[in-house]
C-alpha cells in the first residue's frame, strides 16, 4: 500500500513546480484583460458635471436677436476711400469739434433749436431713417439719410448702449427741461468715450461727403477748400439744405458753360472767382448765415478759390459783407420798458415839454 501511494505524490510535486516555471515564463496579460471592478450604486448614479472655466466662446447665454443687415445707405458709407476728396477727412473733423463750429461733449444734451438729443461733435441720436430723393436729374450722386441707430452701429458701437444714454435723456429732459438741461452741460458725466466720439464724427463725417455731392453736381472738380467747405454746410444744416434754392440752384446752374467744356481745364470751375463770388454772395443773404456768423464766416470763406493762399485774408472778406442779426424784442417787452421809461421822467422835464406845448398853441 505504502509504495501504491508514491506515484501520486510524485505527480503532484511536479504539477506544482511546473506550473511555478510557467508562470515566470510566460509574459504579463495586459490590464485590460483583467476584469473591471464592480462599482458601487452610489458610484452608478449619474454624477453632476462640473462647469467649464468661464469664456465668453463657453458661457451659456440667452440668446441674442440677430441683428439686421447694414442699410444699403451704410454699405455705402463703408466704401470710403480717402482718394474719394481732395482734402483730408481728419481736417474736417478737427474743425466740426472746435467751439467755432459743433464742439465736443461726450454725454447727450439737447440741440438749442429742435431739442433732439446731440453727442460729440453734434451728432443726432434719434433720427430716423428718411427718404431723400435726388431732384437732379443730371446728377447720379444718391442722398444717404439712414437713421441714426444705424450710424451707430457702423461706427462700431454697441446698439444697447445707445438705447440706453437714448433713456437717460429722456428722464433728464423730462426733469430738467430744454433751458435747464442745456445750463448743465458742462457739468455731464461722460457717456462715451473720446474714441467713441471720434468714430461718430468720422461716420457722419463721411455722410456729409456724400451727400455734399448730392447736393452739387460738380463736387469733384471743386478745390480741397470749396469740397471741405460743402461738406461742412451739409454738416452742420442737413437735410434743411434743400431750402436754400438760391445757393442750390447758383451753384449747380449757374456754372459757367465755358468752365465745365470738355477741352476747359480741370481746375477751370474751382478758380473761376466771379462764379465763387456768386456762390457766396447766396449764402450771406441766408438767416442761417446771419444766425451762426462766426461759424458762417468760416464756411463761406473756404468756397473763395484764394483760400489756400490767405485764409485770414478770405474770411475778413466775409466778414465785412456779412452784419450780425438783428435781435427783434418781445412787443410786450417793449411796451413795458417804454412805461416804466414815461414813469421815471422828472417833473423839470415834464415841465418843460409842458412849456414847449403852450408855445406851439401861442
Amino acid at each position: 500500500m505504502r509504495f501504491a501511494r508514491l506515484p501520486l505524490v510524485i505527480v503532484s510535486v511536479l504539477a506544482t513546480a511546473c506550473g511555478a516555471v510557467a508562470a515566470q515564463d510566460l509574459p504579463a496579460l495586459p490590464a485590460a484583460s483583467s476584469p473591471a471592478p464592480q462599482a458601487s450604486p452610489a458610484q452608478n448614479a449619474p454624477q453632476p458635471i462640473s462647469a467649464p472655466a468661464a469664456d465668453s466662446s463657453t458661457t451659456a447665454a440667452a440668446p441674442q436677436p440677430a441683428l439686421a443687415p447694414p442699410s444699403a445707405a451704410v454699405q455705402i458709407l463703408q466704401s470710403f476711400r480717402d482718394s474719394d476728396i481732395k482734402f483730408n477727412l481728419s481736417d474736417l473733423m478737427d474743425t466740426l469739434r472746435d467751439k467755432r463750429h459743433e464742439g465736443w461733449v461726450l454725454a447727450a444734451y439737447p440741440d438749442p433749436k429742435t431739442g433732439h438729443p446731440l453727442i460729440g461733435a453734434g451728432f443726432t441720436l434719434d433720427l430716423p431713417e428718411r427718404p431723400h430723393p435726388q431732384p437732379d436729374p443730371l446728377n447720379p450722386h444718391p442722398f444717404l439719410e439712414p437713421s441714426s441707430a444705424d450710424l451707430w452701429r457702423a461706427a462700431g458701437l454697441d446698439p444697447a448702449r445707445l438705447d440706453a444714454i437714448l433713456d437717460q435723456y429722456q428722464d433728464r429732459f423730462a426733469a430738467w427741461k430744454k433751458r435747464g438741461f442745456r445750463r448743465r452741460i458742462p457739468s455731464l458725466t461722460p457717456q462715451i468715450t473720446d474714441d467713441d466720439a471720434t468714430q461718430l464724427l468720422r461716420i457722419a463725417a463721411i455722410q456729409s461727403v456724400f451727400n455734399a455731392k448730392a447736393y452739387c453736381r460738380n463736387f469733384d472738380r471743386m478745390t480741397g477748400p470749396q469740397q471741405m467747405a460743402l461738406s461742412q454746410l451739409v454738416y452742420q444744416i442737413g437735410v434743411n439744405l434743400v431750402r436754400f434754392d438760391q445757393f442750390l440752384e447758383q451753384i449747380n446752374d449757374g456754372v459757367p458753360s465755358a468752365a465745365v467744356a470738355a477741352d476747359a481745364p480741370t481746375d477751370s470751375l474751382a478758380l473761376d472767382q466771379a462764379y465763387w463770388q456768386s456762390v457766396q454772395h447766396t449764402l450771406i443773404q441766408t438767416q442761417w448765415a446771419h444766425l451762426y456768423r462766426t461759424r458762417a464766416i468760416a464756411v463761406i470763406a473756404m468756397l473763395d478759390p484764394s483760400y489756400a493762399d490767405s485764409p485770414t485774408a478770405a474770411e475778413h472778406l466775409v466778414g465785412a459783407s456779412l452784419r450780425p442779426a438783428v435781435v427783434h424784442r418781445r412787443r410786450g417787452h417793449a411796451a413795458s420798458l417804454n412805461v416804466a421809461a414815461r414813469g421815471s421822467r422828472s417833473p423839470r422835464a415834464a415841465g418843460k415839454r409842458k412849456h414847449a406845448r403852450s408855445k406851439r398853441r401861442a
